[in-house]
């Protein structure tokens, strides 16, 4: 049961599932054994899951992986990790290229590697200029030999059509997407399949809530465990609420039954068969669900047009990719942390004094 293997550039081939980190970040939710979390890497490169996503501002998450490929080098051969340069929202009115090349260079320091595989830029605020031309700051680095590829990560049509515009080579980006969220589907997956720009989807599981625990279960009520379910927890809101939610899982759970796999396996599988679609990014704080991730699975035209009715009759989310996160003041807007790396919480709406599990800006 290996994954699927897309190739993003020659030579540089990764497994169609990829393992999202975010989940070990400090303070997402409760805490976790270091030591298990090294094992449990070795455990999902060796069952064939060969891209591991992380970021600059997941604390912790960079260090610990750079620690996993030390102690495992014949494993971090067959390793490719995407990172992301995101600048602290207070920092965008005056960053230069020196700040770029720095954070660059943290990475490198982190993960132990000479060179960055993918690097994913993301930028808070368009009113704030300097995206462009801090794309192109981070293209010289890879001219430089620092970063092998680069790509964006929440971008919509209008500002990734002027990175693209200005020459920057982008070869990725990353986006929500799923059964629960549509909104790539809305111009900017054709977009970027029109420019060989391939996506990698993160929300696949919507954080966990996509899955045989949550069928039939009451509608929850916060606090939530880690900040994951918070965030996920309004995308279902977008969708049409818990009892549409519902609706979906047993439709999920019927066709994961006649495939004899489990409820992740068919979200995955339904994300992975979306033209453009290079790999879904599955977060896992463990290998407790190693088995059902890589299990495989072919859906049929009577699986996606049973999903496809389903999603038909759900009011959203609508608009571009991450619209909705950057409506100021709205409730995607208020839970994040746009200043993670100096620290900043949110300054205002309902977790601005949050305790830790809920307090984590991230995906």
């Amino acid at each position: 049961m290996v994954p699927d293997v897309v190739t993003l550039a020659p030579g540089f081939a990764v497994s169609r599932i990829a393992r999202g980190n975010w989940q070990l970040a400090a303070r997402h939710g409760a805490p976790y054994a270091r030591e298990a979390a090294i094992d449990d890497m070795r455990r999902f490169v060796e069952a064939g899951i060969t891209l591991f996503d992380c970021a600059d501002h997941y604390v912790g998450v960079e260090q610990l992986i750079g620690e996993f490929r030390r102690r495992h080098p014949d494993h971090a051969r067959r390793l490719r990790v995407s990172t992301k340069l995101v600048p602290d929202l207070e920092s965008l009115p005056r960053l230069q290229r020196r700040d770029v090349e720095r954070i660059v260079e943290t990475s490198l320091a982190r993960l132990g590697q000479e060179r960055l595989d993918l690097v994913q830029f993301h930028w808070w605020d368009y009113e704030v200029p300097g995206y462009v031309e801090a794309m192109h700051w981070l293209d010289d680095l890879r001219s430089a030999g620092k970063v092998e590829l680069i790509g964006t990560t929440n971008f919509d049509i209008a500002r990734l059509s002027e990175i693209v515009a200005s020459g920057v080579p982008v070869a990725t980006n990353q986006l929500q997407y799923s059964v629960l969220d549509h909104r790539p589907e809305n111009g900017l997956a054709a977009f970027c399949a029109a420019h060989g720009i391939r996506l990698l989807c993160y929300g696949t599981l919507a954080g966990g809530f996509i899955a045989e625990r949550w069928l039939a279960a009451p509608e929850p009520e916060p606090p939530f465990a880690n900040r994951s379910l918070v965030k996920y927890r309004l995308i279902i809101e977008d969708f049409g609420g818990w009892r549409r939610f519902q609706e979906l899982l047993s439709v999920l759970d019927a066709i994961a039954g006649r495939h004899r796999v489990g409820i992740a396996s068919v979200a995955i599988r339904y994300v992975l068969d979306k033209p453009g679609v290079a790999a879904a990014l599955v977060g896992a704080r463990d290998a407790g669900h190693l088995d059902d991730l890589v299990r495989p699975v072919t859906l049929d035209d009577g699986d996606r047009d049973a999903i496809a009715r389903l999603v038909a009759q759900a009011p959203g989310p609508r608009g571009d990719c991450y619209e909705l996160e950057r409506v100021e003041g709205g409730p995607h807007s208020v839970i994040m942390w746009k200043n993670q790396n100096t620290g900043g919480a949110p300054t205002h709406g309902p977790y601005a004094d949050a305790p830790p599990a809920a307090e984590r800006e991230g995906r």
